[in-house]
């Protein structure tokens, strides 16, 4: 039988995965589901939840009294004067535009003529672009060494009706685009939990996709600066994609939380027309904000940032050890089965089947680090879909808040010994991560 057929019938009877303990991982988001968050809609619940504990500290210690640990500032940086004017619904998207598009443009390393849309969040941005571009043919997803699409790569590909093949960046991509032959091949350059694909791979993916007629959709969320300013990588557009995506909250810039789309005019013009079928268009504040947001970059901020996330990965790293303590571009992240086996060990539990999995121990975990600690961090307030990893990644005032980074470790320590305690009582653990 040929390789070709073979993995023609292998992806018909795919295999399930499982995370270390044996549960099934669920292939759109990554990660194994128990009984507590079953679906989407608990963790829209569990969001809910980690929404309701951070306004109760506010209003018990005020606004200073919680630091952001996702890596998303999600400031609104707009000027009073936009208010009456850039914000208007019917005339300030065009007050807006040709400026946007200008600093859009620029910041992506666009050509002249290229063409901007802003989407009220990256992953629908992402999801409109492949619903809008992939025509009917299976779309190949190429990702960094050890990581993986984000849920909405997956989820777009299904929305548009097509097979998605996904293949790491030091596997054969060019075999996946050989066999498939995609219309759209989708670049992750930098996945959520920081697995970085290096340039020139990613050049060579976008070679070798346009000799077989393909176009490439580089998604750049987090790539866009951190390549660039942390790697000394070139522009996004410069490594040769027609088109381009990245978050407007992540990696240096400040907010507001949208996703901005840049590249060739006729795609650009056909994944905003998508997305405004689908509601996903960013209204006029919102693209006034993130030109305001653009405007006021700074590298430096990244890098501050960096910096202060490379300190807390020592110094976290140096109590729960180097084997337990990964270390990203941004700060430190233990993942979501290590999490689990920490509070088992710490329970005396490592012997017995957990009763929750992975997702729900560093779901339990956020809760408390932000309720008792203001410790805020994507465990509670990740949409549906993100990554469920502990990860700790301070922006820029957020150590100032919370102690420093002692305060933070001890934070983390003492939260694990609380979750710890009623790790093998289901129904506590529920009350925590949904406060049902």
């Amino acid at each position: 039988m040929s390789s070709v057929k073979l993995a023609e019938k292998q992806s018909q009877t795919p295999a399930v995965n499982t995370d270390s303990f044996g549960n099934p991982i669920d292939p759109t988001v990554g990660f194994a589901r128990g009984t507590i968050i079953r679906s989407s809609i608990d963790e829209a619940l569990r969001l809910r939840r980690g929404q309701e504990i951070a306004a109760q500290r506010v209003r018990l210690l005020g606004a200073e009294s919680i630091g952001v640990f996702t890596g998303n500032q999600r400031d609104f940086p707009i000027l009073p004067e936009d208010i009456a004017t850039l914000c208007e619904e019917w005339v300030g998207p065009g007050l807006a535009a040709e400026e946007l598009r200008q600093v859009a443009i620029g910041h992506m390393g666009g050509k002249s003529d290229d063409a901007v849309a802003t989407f009220n969040r990256t992953s629908a941005g992402i999801i409109a672009t492949i619903a809008a571009l992939a025509d009917g043919a299976p779309v190949v997803s190429v990702v960094p060494p050890g990581g993986r699409s984000h849920a909405s790569v997956v989820r777009g590909a299904k929305i548009a009706g097509v097979t998605l093949v996904e293949v790491q960046g030091d596997k054969d991509w060019q075999s996946a685009i050989k066999t498939h032959r995609p219309l759209l091949v989708v670049i992750t350059t930098v996945t959520s939990s920081l697995e970085r694909l290096q340039d020139g791979v990613t050049t060579e993916v976008i070679h070798f996709a346009h000799t077989f007629g393909a176009k490439v959709f580089l998604d750049e969320a987090y790539g866009a600066r951190l390549r660039t300013v942390l790697h000394g990588g070139q522009l996004s557009l410069q490594l040769g994609a027609e088109i381009s995506i990245t978050n407007c909250d992540k990696a240096g810039l400040s907010g507001p939380r949208a996703g901005i789309l840049v590249g060739r005019p006729e795609l650009v013009t056909a994944a905003a027309a998508k997305g405004a079928e689908f509601g996903m268009e960013a209204r006029a504040p919102i693209s006034a904000a993130v030109l305001r947001s653009l405007k006021k970059y700074e590298p430096d901020d990244l890098r501050k940032e960096a910096e202060a996330g490379q300190e807390l990965a020592t110094v976290l790293a140096r109590t729960l050890g180097k084997d337990v303590v990964q270390r990203s571009d941004l700060g430190p992240m233990v993942d979501e089965d290590s999490v689990l086996r920490v509070l088992l060990k710490l329970a005396g539990k490592e012997n017995t089947k957990p009763v929750v999995v992975p997702c729900e121990a560093t779901s339990a975990l956020g809760m408390v680090l932000l309720q008792d600690h203001g410790v805020l961090t994507v465990n509670t307030h990740g949409q549906p879909g993100a990554r469920v990893s502990l990860r700790l990644k301070p922006t820029l005032d957020a150590l100032g808040r919370v102690g420093g980074f002692d305060a933070v470790v001890n934070a983390v320590i003492a939260s694990l010994q609380k979750v710890a305690k009623v790790i093998d009582d289901r129904a506590a653990m529920s009350q925590i991560i949904t406060g049902k």
